[in-house]
């Protein structure tokens, strides 16, 4: 059938007869009197060849003709109306929905979305904040930021920013660190990756001591935590600058430990839309800089 030959009026109103079984609830929302349904519906029944419903003394039927037209015309419809809820204000908004790992989101994203907001006016930007475990399909990203080695099964990775590892503590707490072999007699607060401590006092030359104390499944927690008092964080300084300018927290050794990075991930099945295509360029070209 010629898409400028469809029967659009009666569609819509089959599609609300049906979900009312009813022509006079349909023809209340549609603005319409309840003859002018039905006549709509009777037009697409000879048009069709076959009953849509069968009518009955105190409402309708669907036939099984009409059953299987229903969810048909219900997801077109709902389709169409989505698509019109994208445009505002003249423009067409396009939607990105982006997973990131925590730190990564406080210490250097968030203040840059309003440079991408600026000049991408008619993208809306959902951020979603994760602990670097996330399933892209199952939560319907378009994007995920996490860290790590860029190796994630299925999953397209490109290369944000490095992120060594540094211990971060109190000022106070720096005061009684003279070397890293002064490290293992305090407090050392650990991410749920274990080895990290490990690879830091393996750089130093300094024997790890048996990890043990508290765990954190996010950097962002476990920074504060150190910034409470509460120990000696591992943690990639880069992403604590507020911190550390305000003195909130030291940085007592300089020496760093690459153990990942951070990268921009997306299902290798998803084909970039332009609305990701544009964030993904600003987003490399952000991080370059």
């Amino acid at each position: 059938m010629d898409r400028a030959q469809l029967p659009l009026n009666a569609l819509r109103a089959f599609e609300a007869a049906a979900r009312h079984l009813n022509f006079a609830r349909a023809a209340i929302e549609l603005c319409v009197t309840p003859s002018a349904v039905s006549h709509q519906v009777a037009q697409l029944e000879r048009r069709l060849s076959t009953r849509l419903f069968d009518r009955l003394p105190r409402g309708l039927a669907l036939t099984d003709d009409g059953h299987a037209l229903v969810p048909v015309l219900g997801d077109a419809f709902d389709k169409v109306a989505a698509t019109l809820d994208h445009y505002a204000n003249g423009r067409f908004q396009q939607t990105l929905n982006i997973g990131v790992v925590g730190t990564f989101a406080t210490g250097w994203l968030l203040e840059r979305l309003d440079g991408f907001a600026s000049a991408h006016p008619n993208i809306d930007v959902r951020v979603s904040i994760n602990n670097n475990r996330v399933d892209l399909a199952g939560e319907a990203l378009q994007f995920a930021i996490r860290f790590g080695d860029g190796a994630w099964h299925g999953t397209h990775a490109e290369p944000l920013l490095a992120a060594p590892l540094s211990p971060l503590c109190t000022a106070s707490v720096a005061q009684r660190l003279r070397s890293p072999s002064d490290l293992p007699r305090e407090r050392l607060l650990r991410s749920y990756r274990s080895n990290e401590w490990a690879s830091w006092f393996s750089a130093a030359g300094v024997a790890a001591p048996a990890a043990r104390g508290a765990m954190f499944d996010s950097s962002a927690v476990m920074v504060a935590a150190a910034a409470a008092g509460l120990g000696v964080a591992l943690a990639p300084a880069a992403m604590f600058t507020r911190d550390l300018a305000s003195e909130r927290l030291v940085q007592p050794f300089a020496l760093e430990v690459d153990t990942g990075r951070y990268w921009l991930t997306r299902l290798l099945s998803r084909k970039p839309d332009p609305a990701m295509q544009s964030f993904r360029d600003w987003l490399l070209a952000e991080a370059g800089r």
